[in-house]
């Protein structure tokens, strides 16, 4: 039943540790996923769900030798619902292989994670975000029902095609997020939306930071829906800029929002109409209005940023969220950290919701001195975020990476509850053990 293990799936994306795992499998249907894990509940074997292993927080590396249940062979898209808007597909499709089977229809999939090579299994166990969440949602808001695996080899089918529910717990949103750790997702109920008739994407450019936060709070409170309202810095979208090998556009400033409206012609002139009202006291150094051909370029610099990074250092993604108020002072904190550590930070992400991402960048530092800053920052930084409110993931997932920080900072009944969730669906551990929290 069991391969080898390809290397690429023993590597820690994010550290580069290798690790070790007993073998692979891999299912092409349902049936064989309860027969794999039958098999190993009735042998205690534990074992870790992978797809497309694109996820940055270690939440699928195995260390241990357990067995790895990779589920990107289950590629099979099985029915489009014009009546409900639901397309249901197996766990192992690609958010690209969606994408373009929805590309000819008058349908979308709203969820736009970075890594179009993600599962859409993974993209559900970890419950992940993107640009246009803001507006559509994320994973958790956008999934109608999904069949799951349980850790005795039964198989439960939790939400469905209702667009109402209050008949029960919500077994559908317990398992999105939950990283593999209380069931393996076989199959998906999608819910889509009708394209909307055009998208407009603009940028406006500030002198500083702290000159942008008063602007973010007016689009949230003002009539202006944004489908995506992203912040970066010039320095960071540098580095996309040479990863891609194309050229800076021309942008006037240091810190910049890029948002786009979207729905009918009229819609988005409006909104558009209302930004330029809403900004005329602002203190802004750049008001553009893309066309199609630059917001394609300018989009595919920020889809990059991370890309970049890496090309030039190796790096410790976060994804933390802090309350909408809070997020340039969060910013400016990490920078002083950074800056106080002797470390490079790269820092951007969605202003909308509170997600801020940042590549904490090792450059040229020695192992153990860069394995000490890095800890010392990532202490302080999460201790930091917990007593404003925040958390240490927004779309990411917890994994391995920030599980001891999760851990530390979570309100012991919050996880004493979680391990009861685990001990009652997994009495055994044989599902992703040890990740999240031990």
């Amino acid at each position: 039943m069991y391969k080898k293990v390809p290397a690429a799936y023993l590597q820690n994306k994010v550290t580069g540790e290798i690790g070790n795992a007993a073998g692979i499998f891999y299912p092409t249907n349902t049936a064989e996923v309860v027969a794999c894990i039958k098999d190993a509940a009735s042998k205690q074997q534990k074992i870790i769900t992978v797809g497309g292993y694109t996820g940055l927080t270690g939440a699928t590396f195995a260390k241990q030798e357990e067995f790895l249940l990779c589920l990107k062979e289950m590629q099979q898209i099985i029915k489009l619902d014009e009546q409900t808007l639901t397309l249901t597909v197996e766990a192992g499709v690609t958010l690209q292989a969606i994408q373009d089977y929805l590309a000819p229809t008058p349908y979308f999939y709203a969820p736009d994670p970075g890594s179009k090579a993600a599962t859409i299994g993974g993209t559900a166990a970890t419950n992940a975000g993107g640009m246009r969440a803001l507006k559509y949602g994320v994973t958790r808001d956008n999934i109608r029902g999904m069949e799951v695996v349980l850790a005795d080899g039964s198989i439960v089918f939790v939400g469905g095609l209702n667009n109402k529910d209050s008949s029960g717990y919500d077994l559908k949103d317990l398992f999105i997020g939950s990283e593999g750790t209380l069931g393996v997702i076989t199959q998906l109920q999608l819910k889509l939306r009708v394209k909307p008739a055009t998208s407009r994407s603009l940028l406006i450019g500030f002198n500083n930071l702290t000159d942008l936060a008063p602007v973010v709070y007016q689009i949230l409170a003002s009539t202006i829906t944004p489908a995506a309202l992203e912040f970066f810095e010039k320095s960071g979208l540098k580095y996309a800029a040479d990863f891609l090998k194309i050229p800076m556009p021309t942008m006037t400033g240091t810190a910049f929002l890029l948002l786009t409206v979207d729905g009918s012609n009229a819609e988005c002139l409006n909104q558009i109409e209302s930004l330029k009202k809403l900004l005329e006291e602002a203190d802004i150094t750049t008001f553009k209005i893309f066309t199609t051909q630059e917001a394609n370029l300018i989009w595919q610099l920020r889809g990059a940023i991370v890309s970049g990074v890496e090309a030039n250092s190796q790096q410790e993604p976060l994804d933390i969220v802090v309350p909408i108020n809070q997020i340039t002072d969060t910013i400016v904190y990490m920078k002083k950290l950074t800056e106080t550590l002797g470390l490079d930070g790269v820092f951007f992400g969605h202003a909308g919701d509170g997600n801020i991402h940042a590549c904490i960048m090792r450059q040229n530092l020695a192992d153990t001195l860069w394995q000490e800053r890095l800890a010392t920052f990532l202490n302080q930084l999460y201790e930091k975020i917990a007593a404003i409110g925040g958390l240490p993931s927004a779309e990411h997932g917890i994994g391995l990476l920030k599980k001891k920080y999760f851990m530390k900072n979570l309100p012991p009944e919050k996880l004493g509850l979680m391990r009861q969730l685990k001990t009652a669906l997994d009495p055994n551990a044989i599902l992703n053990p040890n990740k999240i929290f031990d």
